[in-house]
């Protein structure tokens, strides 16, 4: 767990100031037993009370001490932890967002979201508990070993004996129950992604009247969980009893042993009391330590995952050393040279020997049936996934050796799905460009027909739009993520089938909007003819491979995919627009 424990350095004094505090606090408890002896054999057996107040102080100064000590050892424990924590939440998110889309899929985004919440709390506080527990409590238990000795070595034998008893059996119940506690967590990765999907869907789910089985299945994934951690919980709820028995056994044999030694004159009642003391610091100790075993268990199966997904290396290197904004406009803007593409997950080529090249400033179409690979296009062109054959061109130099941050900052896309972030409408705006003026955004609200729904809502830029654009239709969405796109200012719009909720009289009035970007060049990808037959150009996308390129009226005539998609589609309200 090397790059998870780099987030600790910063925390190194707090990381010795917490154990040395509780070293020191295990160090007056391990006096503790023998001042009181010392008042049992020396003032109340003599009958000597200067001897037990005198103690008496020294006992109340020791707790005093202790719990100074104590809690200045959890106040720095907790920093740590904390501290450690956040250090390493903010490095799985970067990390996180380095990620390729191919990495996303693999990893799954509920598993990444347990690791983000879920996991990083467990590592939190079995650190916490480790600054605390882990040094402070085998230092008692062979501390008071020690110190038994002190008293009486015959006696003190039992500890030896005792000790390495309780050790095995913490050992061995450690070793089962890691590899359990790391099922759990992925059995929570799976029941975190039903009810992420659910919750996604319940529109969806509540249509279909799905409910009941959509009930069965969570309770089913539950059920496996809940018998796994009832299995899990059993075995380590084993270590409490055993050490129990284990300490209590010896502390019968002590005792009756101590009895013996007592009647023949060879140990005194204070040092039995000290004996028996010790024996109950070493049972105490121990629970504790068995529960920080537990703890530490599930804290490193949840730090393994942390430390597996810091140590996943994204699909996509960013290796490009050129800044697309310096260079010069080549003669076509974006080129697909014999491009072939194979999603991670499938064994066959998504896309087949593509070429094409689109021009500055042209309005490019490309159409398609669904699953054809005209979003895949797009895909290819930001760079959300690599080219398996082929290469694709931005301004005449290959994508890959551009900077990833500079070829995205020269393109603005309009995702297939449409997505706002909770937060106000002039917060998403900005979240595209953030130096965009307020006439700014209200251009790009004019341009994307949007006005009506910012009136609508009364607030203007200020209005507050709910998680995932609750309080907003699909068409207004729709419409506000094309002017989130309009605020960016880039060189390439690409609108990826973002007009489909909307009506064909707005969807008209925004592409006549779109031809005012003056010298912008526009991909509008859709697969419905009327979004597209007026552009400069039209590229039609049939199973992976392009079926023909040229404007509305060449491709009625020369291309059988195109004509057919027309026939399909033909409408009077579409032939009047």
């Amino acid at each position: 767990m090397k790059k998870m424990f780099s987030f600790l350095k910063p925390y190194k004094k707090e990381c010795v100031i917490a154990p040395s505090f509780k070293m020191l606090e295990a160090i007056f408890e391990l006096i503790v037993p023998l001042i009181i002896a010392h008042i049992i054999d020396e003032g109340i057996a003599l009958s000597r009370k200067a001897v037990v107040f005198k103690a008496g102080g020294i006992l109340l100064l020791l707790y005093f001490i202790g719990l100074t000590c104590s809690l200045t050892a959890q106040f720095f424990a907790a920093r740590a932890a904390v501290g450690f924590a956040k250090g390493v939440r903010a490095g799985l998110y970067e990390k996180i967002l380095s990620f390729s889309h191919e990495n996303i899929d693999a990893e799954g985004t509920s598993s990444l979201i347990t690791r983000m919440t879920g996991d990083i709390s467990q590592v939190q506080n079995g650190l916490n508990m480790t600054l605390r527990l882990l040094l402070r409590s085998p230092f008692i238990v062979f501390g008071a070993m020690i110190m038994a000795f002190t008293v009486n070595a015959g006696a003190a034998l039992i500890f030896v004996v005792v000790i390495p008893v309780l050790f095995f059996v913490v050992f061995l119940i450690t070793l089962k129950t890691i590899p359990r506690y790391k099922k759990i967590q992925s059995s929570l990765d799976s029941l975190t992604g039903h009810i992420r999907e659910n919750l996604s869907g319940v529109r969806v789910v509540r249509a279909f009247s799905a409910g009941n089985i959509e009930k069965r299945d969570f309770n089913d994934n539950n059920d496996k969980m809940y018998a796994m951690s009832v299995a899990t919980s059993r075995l380590a709820a084993i270590l409490n009893p055993a050490t129990l028995i284990v300490v209590n056994v010896a502390m019968l044999v002590l005792i009756y042993n101590g009895a013996v030694l007592v009647d023949g004159g060879i140990l005194t009642g204070g040092q039995v009391y000290a004996l028996v003391n010790y024996m109950s610091q070493i049972l105490v100790e121990l629970v504790k330590l068995s529960n920080l075993v537990i703890l530490l268990n599930k804290a490193m199966a949840s730090g393994a995952r942390i430390e597996n997904t810091l140590n996943v290396t994204s699909s996509l290197e960013d290796k490009g050393t050129v800044d697309a904004a310096e260079l010069d406009s080549a003669e076509n803007l974006v080129e697909f040279k014999h491009v072939s593409f194979a999603y991670p997950t499938s064994g066959e080529d998504f896309l087949s020997d593509v070429s094409f090249d689109i021009k500055k400033g042209e309005h490019i179409g490309i159409i398609g049936g669904t699953g054809s690979g005209k979003s895949t296009v797009l895909n290819l062109l930001m760079r959300f996934y690599d080219v398996t054959a082929g290469s694709v061109l931005f301004k005449g130099s290959d994508i890959k050796d551009l900077t990833l941050s500079s070829l995205r900052k020269s393109i603005s896309v309009v995702p297939q799905k449409a997505r706002l972030f909770s937060g106000t409408l002039r917060e998403n705006l900005l979240f595209a460009n953030p130096e965009a003026s307020e006439d700014e955004m209200n251009l790009a609200i004019d341009l994307s027909e949007s006005r009506d729904v910012v009136n609508s809502k009364g607030k203007g830029l200020d209005f507050h739009i709910r998680e995932g654009g609750a309080n907003l239709s699909g068409g207004q969405k729709q419409r506000l993520t094309i002017a989130r796109a309009i605020v960016k200012k880039a060189d390439l719009y690409a609108l990826d089938d973002s007009s489909s909720a909307l009506d064909y009289a707005t969807d008209a009035r925004l592409r006549e909007n779109l031809k005012k970007l003056t010298g912008k060049t526009v991909i509008i990808v859709s697969q419905r003819i009327i979004s597209v037959k007026n552009c400069d150009r039209i590229i039609v996308v049939d199973d992976g491979k392009i079926a023909g390129i040229g404007t509305h009226d060449e491709l009625l005539a020369g291309c059988e995919v195109y004509r057919e998609i027309c026939e399909s589609q033909n409408t009077e309200e579409e032939g009047s627009l």
